[in-house]
């Protein structure tokens, strides 16, 4: 990539810039968070809406001079209504944290009850982890996956509502490889009379594309990142029903947030267009079935997924068994040595510190954006467990870094 003007002014920040495009070219990202935006997105979201301040809300904003802001905002909410099907849309979340804090600020108050999955269980850390302001803030309360199935406990949550009797319920997971009952979830949330917050951050792109069910229409608040399998600007989404809608609009602004990052809501406008192409739909199937080639292929190499496979974009590997002496840690350091970067990963029933847990986690959204197909996919997850069976052998970590290397040349993120 072209970063002559930064170079110009900053060498350090151009080298570090280019750097880190190589890096991306020249290793495969299966964090499963991540993705590749188009070089028409990373144009919109460098573009001179950067200079703009646009606190407010279109046709109401407080300052003068945003009537291409206004058209920029109002293209990203109603791509956003075609694509999920919501009533009422913010687009200007600058996270998919900030637009769980918008929707908590709207209807909870401090020391009020949310009842959500457990981080180590494949949670998210806004959903009321004591070191977030959720878990500081308001009082919680975690449901989980049964440990010996790996699908969440829909009984379980059902029954720990009763008795925790929550004001919200909180659905939707950061490593969780199965299709989520939202409907089931929703009868949790009936029983306590409580409000359902779905947080598809993971899976807008899947939801957008039918490939994963909705919650729109079920929950009463749908949540999403902007920039992982939807692919497009980087940022959050909040999506309700009219009946809520000022509630929200006034809790990311002015209540939780100042002016929005109008240079991200182009990004996201243009990555919904680009969503809204028939492509995408076979997009999201392939990363689906990508992922689960890489999941047939890790267990065919003796590693355990948890649930024993998947339906969405990623695999979650738990290796107490196959490995009882390797960490997650281990496993991630010695992968990102021959260019596979992923991350370790709690699991149900984690018996270590979540910060060198027992499991490893690996998406395929950003392997799929780059026209991997399911067979390069098995491929991967073969290489994926030569280094974890041998993680200090010099030979295969040479012989997998010479694979990654080929893959990566067949597969260019940009033309």
């Amino acid at each position: 990539m072209d970063h002559d003007h930064v170079r110009a002014v900053d060498p350090a920040v151009a080298d570090a810039l280019s750097a880190e495009a190589s890096r991306q070219q020249n290793t495969l990202a299966m964090i499963a968070s991540e993705n590749h935006a188009s070089e028409a997105v990373l144009e919109a979201q460098g573009s001179a809406l950067t200079n703009k301040y646009a606190e407010g809300y279109p046709g109401e904003r407080y300052y003068a001079g945003c009537e291409f802001a206004d058209e920029v905002e109002r293209l990203a909410i109603s791509r956003a209504k075609e694509l999920w099907g919501a009533e009422h849309v913010n687009v200007q979340p600058h996270s998919g944290t900030q637009a769980n804090m918008g929707v908590y600020l709207a209807i909870l108050d401090p020391g009020d009850r949310i009842l959500s999955l457990d981080l180590t269980h494949g949670g998210h850390l806004s959903h009321g982890h004591p070191a977030n302001f959720a878990g500081k803030l308001y009082d919680v309360e975690h449901y989980e996956v049964d440990p010996e199935t790996g699908y969440v406990d829909y009984e379980g949550l059902r029954e720990t509502a009763e008795a925790f009797d929550p004001d919200i319920v909180v659905s939707g997971y950061s490593a969780y490889p199965r299709v989520v009952d939202f409907e089931r979830i929703q009868e949790a949330a009936d029983v306590a009379d409580a409000y359902h917050l779905a947080d598809i951050a993971h899976i807008t792109g899947l939801v957008a594309a039918g490939v994963h069910p909705s919650p729109v229409g079920i929950a009463d608040f749908v949540t999403g990142s902007t920039h992982k399998t939807i692919r497009a600007g980087r940022g959050g989404i909040i999506m309700t029903d009219d009946e809520h809608a000022d509630a929200i609009d006034a809790a990311i602004f002015p209540g939780a947030q100042g002016g929005p990052l109008m240079h991200n809501v182009a990004g996201k406008a243009v990555g919904f267009a680009e969503a809204l192409e028939p492509e995408f739909e076979a997009y999201a199937s392939r990363i689906v079935e990508n992922a689960r080639a890489l999941g047939d292929a890790l267990e065919a190499e003796g590693l355990s997924l948890v649930s024993e496979g998947t339906d969405t974009h990623l695999v979650l590997c738990d290796l107490r068994e196959s490995h009882p002496e390797t960490t997650g840690g281990d496993a991630e350091s010695a992968l990102q040595d021959v260019g596979i970067v992923l991350n370790k990963n709690t699991v149900p029933g984690e018996t270590r510190s979540p910060f060198n847990p027992s499991g490893i986690r690996a998406g395929t959204a950003a392997l799929t954006t780059r026209g991997f197909e399911a067979e390069a996919c098995r491929e991967v997850g073969e290489l994926i467990a030569h280094v974890v069976n041998d993680p200090d052998d010099a030979d295969v970590r040479g012989e997998v870094a010479e694979e990654v290397d080929r893959l990566c040349a067949a597969h260019p993120i940009y033309e």
